[in-house]
C-alpha cells in the first residue's frame, strides 16, 4: 500500500516537472522586449546576425524550440547563457552552493528557535510571558525583510562594526579547499548576519505552528497518563507533547522552504550575497532567458522535491495516516 504511494507521488512528481518545465518555457518568451537583443550588434551585418540565432537555435519555429528544450533538460542541459556566454549548468553550480549554505543555515537556525520557543510558549500558557511572547515572531514575520536587513546593516555593520558588511569573504581571503570555503571563521562571520535575518523571518511559522498544535496535543489522554505514570513536567513536554505536535510543523516545512528561496533574494541584493536568487534578477534585467529559466527550474523542483519527502515522511511520523 505504501509503495503504491511513493509510486503515485513519484509519477505526479514528474507530470509537475513537466507542467513546470512548459510554462517556464512560455512564460520567458512572452515577456516584452527582444532577448536577441543582447547578442546581436545593431552593425552586425545579416549573415553574422543569422549565424548567432542559429548557434542559439532562435531562428527555429517554437514548436521546435520546445522539443529542443525538453530534450536538453533529459540531459540535465540548461541553455547556453547570452550575458555570461557560458552553459547555465556551470554558472547555477558556481552560484548554488552560496545559496543553499545560506538558505539550509538560516532554515535550520530558524526551526531551531521555533520549534523550542514554541515549547516553551506552550509550556508558559496562561502567563503574561505565554500570552504576549507570540508578538515576537509576528513582528519580525511582518516586516519587510529588506527594511530589517538594512536595519541590521546599519547599527550592527556601519554603526558598530559586528558584522561585515556583505559580500561572501573578505578583500584578498584565499580559500584552500572546499572545508574552508564555507567553515572558515571569515566565512561565518560573513554568514552570520544575513542568515540570521532570513531566520527571523522564517521562525514565526514553526514558532506559532508548534505552540498551537501543543497546546491542542495538552489535552489528550496520553498526557495525562505520562502524569499519572510520575514522569517530569519537562520529560512529558519534549518527549510526549512536543513530538506528537510535529506533524504541521514538518508540512510547514516544505512551503518554508519555498519562504525560504524567496526571502533570499531579497537577503542576497541587501547583503550582496553571491547566490542564485541575486542571479535569477539579474538574468531577468539582462533578458537572459535561458540563465533564467534554468534558476527558476532549479528552484521549482527543490520545492516540489521537499513537498514529496514531507509527504512521504508522514507514515513514519503518524501510524494514523492511511495510504490508498
Amino acid at each position: 500500500m505504501y509503495w503504491r504511494f511513493l509510486i503515485r507521488r513519484v509519477g505526479t512528481l514528474a507530470v509537475n516537472f513537466w507542467i513546470v518545465a512548459t510554462l517556464t518555457f512560455l512564460m520567458f518568451r512572452l515577456l516584452p522586449g527582444d532577448p536577441t537583443a543582447i547578442l546581436l550588434d545593431p552593425l552586425m551585418d545579416a549573415e553574422v546576425r543569422e549565424s548567432v540565432l542559429q548557434r542559439f537555435g532562435l531562428d527555429r519555429p517554437l514548436h521546435e524550440q520546445y522539443i529542443l528544450y525538453l530534450n536538453n533538460l533529459v540531459h540535465a542541459d540548461f541553455g547556453w547563457s547570452f550575458f555570461y556566454n557560458r552553459p547555465v549548468s556551470e554558472i547555477i553550480w558556481d552560484f548554488l552552493p552560496n545559496t543553499l549554505v545560506l538558505g539550509f543555515s538560516s532554515l535550520i537556525l530558524a526551526y531551531g528557535i521555533g520549534i523550542f520557543g514554541g515549547a516553551f510558549l506552550a509550556w508558559k500558557r496562561n502567563t503574561w510571558l505565554g500570552n504576549w511572547g507570540t508578538l515576537v515572531p509576528l513582528v519580525f514575520r511582518s516586516a519587510p525583510v529588506f527594511w530589517t536587513g538594512m536595519v541590521a546593516l546599519m547599527f550592527l555593520s556601519y554603526r558598530w562594526g559586528l558584522f561585515p558588511h556583505g559580500g561572501l569573504r573578505s578583500p584578498g581571503y584565499q580559500t584552500l579547499g572546499l572545508l574552508d570555503k564555507f567553515l572558515s571563521l571569515d566565512f561565518l562571520h560573513h554568514l552570520a548576519l544575513p542568515a540570521g535575518i532570513s531566520a527571523l523571518y522564517l521562525m514565526g511559522i514553526p514558532m506559532l505552528l508548534t505552540r498551537t498544535s501543543m497546546l491542542d496535543v495538552f489535552g489528550e489522554d496520553f498526557v495525562e497518563l505520562a502524569r499519572a505514570r510520575g514522569f517530569s513536567e519537562l520529560r512529558v513536554i519534549l518527549v510526549h507533547v512536543l513530538r506528537n505536535a510535529l506533524l504541521p510543523v514538518i508540512t510547514a516545512s516544505a512551503v518554508a522552504v519555498g519562504l525560504m528561496i524567496g526571502g533570499n533574494i531579497v537577503v542576497e541584493f541587501v547583503f550582496s550575497w553571491p547566490g542564485i536568487g541575486r542571479q535569477i534578477v539579474l538574468a531577468t534585467q539582462n533578458r537572459d532567458f535561458p540563465m533564467a529559466q534554468g534558476i527558476f527550474l532549479v528552484v521549482a523542483s527543490t520545492m516540489m522535491i521537499v513537498n514529496t519527502l514531507a509527504d512521504m515522511a508522514y507514515a513514519y511520523l503518524d501510524p494514523r495516516v492511511v495510504y490508498k
